[in-house]
């Protein structure tokens, strides 16, 4: 007798596999600065360590979109146990700045096979808007796992607990979706033509999708780049930096949980917009306010990067379908690149502000303060440039509606 396809297992695996992205980021962010002090490291080596994350992502991404089909997202999901696993381990027994950025790099790539199986599958699973739900709620994830993991992060580090603790955490979501997905059918492509590398490469060459391609480069840096560094900018702000971690990452989770809704009226485009809108308005709050008003950014902040990420991968499978798995693994691949490359960039705008204003006398908080304001200041470039490019795809995306509904007439 055939084994029929288990949707609600197969979708939850997904989501405690993501869970475990989720605490690789939050607690790693909470560890940062006990890292730190601990290896006697600069924030430009802190930031190069956190690139390791955001590297090893797009390359399994990508090297998993491309053998999706061939390999199956079973298999992908195995790698991902494994590299997790290995990540998890030798991040404990690190010993110093090399060990950590191998250990962080293994982490990447478990994260990179949980995206580039999951996406597609639950693409395969679903269709039209029941596709769009699902996949904010297996994103809502991501954020709710760093919600999770960012109190469990403070917890732990207010009583004193080690780093090395808060790292063995990770073993428990890793073990949870490795035994859901245990001897379990899944499912096949819906879409004619997808499994076709060459028809997928011929998808992924269209001006929309090269256009998308931009966008999600830019809309990741915009919602990991405050994020992955809210201990170090925030932390002289008058605010508690894991608990504005998991505000955001709160309502995050809680804004995907009730996408659907909201997608089917604004349309993914008119989502976008949105977002960006909110987020340049959240990163400037955070660059000139202080004290509980950080906490209303937080809010702002959380409300514009909520929806870009699930609803990106979503567009591509929605409008650029024939691209499938290797479009949205590589659509997702190129936004963790592009936070791989920001994150020492970043690290050395807080060192370089750091050094300009000792030299003008501030010390203690009143210098972290200042240094990272000064960095979230450049950070408003990525959402500002993120409004013009979704107001073109606005109008572009009407035009050449109104085009199909003449040329139908």
């Amino acid at each position: 007798m055939e084994q029929t396809i288990n949707k609600s297992v197969l979708f939850n695996g997904s989501c405690f596999a993501l869970i475990t992205t989720a605490f690789s980021f939050s607690i790693r962010a909470g560890i940062l600065p006990q890292l730190g002090d601990e290896f006697g490291l600069s924030a430009e080596q802190l930031g190069f360590i956190n690139s390791m994350w955001f590297l090893g992502m797009p390359i399994s991404m990508i090297i998993g979109g491309l053998v999706y089909h061939n390999f199956g997202p079973k298999n992908i999901m195995r790698v991902a146990f494994v590299a997790h696993t290995l990540g998890i381990i030798l991040t404990i027994y690190a010993g110093g700045y090399t060990g950590l950025l191998i250990s962080t790099l293994f982490i990447g790539f478990g994260n990179g096979c949980t995206e580039a199986a999951c996406n597609p599958m639950i693409a395969d699973m679903y269709s039209g808007v029941k596709m769009n739900k699902m996949l904010n709620r297996f994103h809502m994830w991501f954020p709710g796992g760093i919600f999770l993991g960012a109190l469990i992060s403070k917890f732990m580090t207010d009583f004193d607990l080690s780093w090395q603790m808060q790292m063995w955490l990770l073993m428990v979501p890793t073990l949870i979706y490795i035994i859901l997905f245990y001897g379990k059918k899944f499912p096949v492509p819906q879409v004619e033509g997808a499994t076709s590398l060459k028809k997928n490469f011929k998808a992924m060459l269209s001006p929309l999708y090269i256009f998308l391609f931009v966008c999600m480069a830019l809309t990741a840096i915009t919602e990991f780049g405050p994020n992955q560094w809210v201990t170090i900018i925030l932390g002289s702000s008058g605010a508690e930096p894991m608990i504005i971690l998991a505000l955001t990452t709160g309502l995050m989770a809680v804004g995907r949980f009730f996408a659907g809704p909201i997608v089917g009226r604004l349309g993914q485009t008119g989502v976008l917009l949105c977002s960006a809108i909110l987020a340049a308005i959240g990163i400037y709050m955070f660059s000139t306010t202080t004290g509980p008003m950080a906490y209303v950014a937080a809010v702002i902040f959380a409300l514009g990067v909520c929806y870009f990420w699930p609803v990106m991968v979503g567009s591509v499978a929605q409008k650029v379908p024939l691209s499938s798995a290797l479009g949205m693994s590589v659509i997702g691949g190129v936004g963790m690149f592009s936070t791989a490359i920001f994150q020492p960039v970043i690290g050395s705008w807080i060192d370089s502000s750091r050094e300009i204003n000792r030299i003008e006398g501030l010390t203690g908080d009143a210098l972290e303060l200042t240094a990272g304001q000064d960095t979230l200041e450049k950070m408003i470039i990525f959402p500002a440039i993120l409004i013009v490019l979704f107001l073109i795809l606005f109008f572009w995306q009407k035009n050449s509606k109104r085009t199909k509904e003449m040329a139908i007439d």
